[in-house]
């Protein structure tokens, strides 16, 4: 799902919100998560997960395209954990669950 699909079935399922007030809702959620982790803090939503940010170590990497060695800087990537509700209702549908 899109940014902008997203928005659509919001707008679709509270008709008594327009769409541009929904699109500001969906920007500044973002943007608030986007804010929290860029300050390396902890964003949970109760039944639906968690994100935080990992520190990956500098490393030597490899071209694969020439199998060259390059350096590979340390990096600060954001990480996304499943809530234990959202979890359960994925797999609601699989065979087997």
């Amino acid at each position: 799902m899109t940014k902008s699909e997203l928005i659509a079935e919001l707008s679709a399922a509270n008709p008594h919100l327009l769409s541009r007030d929904v699109e500001t809702i969906v920007a500044t959620i973002f943007t608030e998560i986007t804010g929290a982790l860029s300050r390396g803090e902890r964003v949970e939503l109760r039944g639906f997960g968690a994100f935080t940010v990992k520190h990956r170590d500098a490393r030597t990497g490899r071209n694969p395209r020439t199998g060259e060695t390059v350096p590979v800087d340390e990096k600060v990537v954001p990480f996304f954990k499943a809530g234990k509700e959202l979890r359960e209702r994925v797999n609601k549908g699989k065979p087997g669950a």
